[in-house]
């Protein structure tokens, strides 16, 4: 990376930091864009050339994540299938307490997460992200139906995440919520594996 993509790296992140900071403050829909600028230091056209919309400056965040299933299945082993290479990440995902699978109890990272489920605009931005996700991950699969197979991994994980988010906002530590965490992602990797019939569904 050279000088220039540096800075402008380092602008995107004081922009984003900044807005979060403020939207975990005051709420999303009262804080406005012009705002969010002004602390920063910059123009409100400087910050939308960085960030194109208001839920982009929160949900960048999620970028290094974007087409992660896709880049999984397309990085796997030979010998390793498609589901059983997410699997797998998922897994390890839990093991890291990887902020994306639900099980981390950094406060910072359940306030971050409250912000984004609470605000409809947010959230709503997030489905889409998982359509996209899933439309990546159907590329990647090829083979029979892989749009629906994409779906339904994309909405295992989402729902797994949920969980694992709920139980901690309850109150319990990451570290206590994990064994059932690792239950529910196998159970439900089995799920996808052999699907609901060989459970009495």
């Amino acid at each position: 990376m050279n000088l220039r993509d540096r800075k402008k790296e380092r602008t995107r992140r004081l922009l984003s930091d900044t807005a979060i900071e403020m939207f975990l403050a005051e709420g999303f829909d009262r804080v406005a864009v012009a705002d969010i600028a002004a602390a920063a230091e910059v123009s409100k056209p400087t910050l939308f050339r960085y960030f194109p919309a208001k839920e982009d400056l929160v949900l960048h965040r999620f970028a290094d994540h974007q087409g992660e299933p896709a880049r999984v299945v397309e990085g796997r082993a030979e010998d390793e299938s498609p589901l059983r290479a997410l699997r797998r990440h998922f897994l390890q995902g839990l093991d890291e307490r990887d902020p994306v699978t639900g099980l981390c109890d950094v406060p910072e990272v359940l306030a971050f997460q409250r912000l984004v489920f609470d605000t409809p605009s947010l959230a709503a931005r997030l489905v889409e992200y998982g359509t996209a996700d899933a439309e990546a991950l159907a590329r990647a699969l090829g083979g029979p139906a892989p749009g629906l197979v994409a779906a339904q991994v994309i909405a295992v994980r989402q729902v797994l995440a949920r969980d694992n988010v709920a139980a901690i906002s309850a109150g319990r530590s990451a570290d206590e919520v994990y064994p059932e965490a690792v239950e529910a992602a196998d159970t439900a990797f089995d799920l996808l594996s052999h699907g609901a019939a060989g459970r009495g569904y």
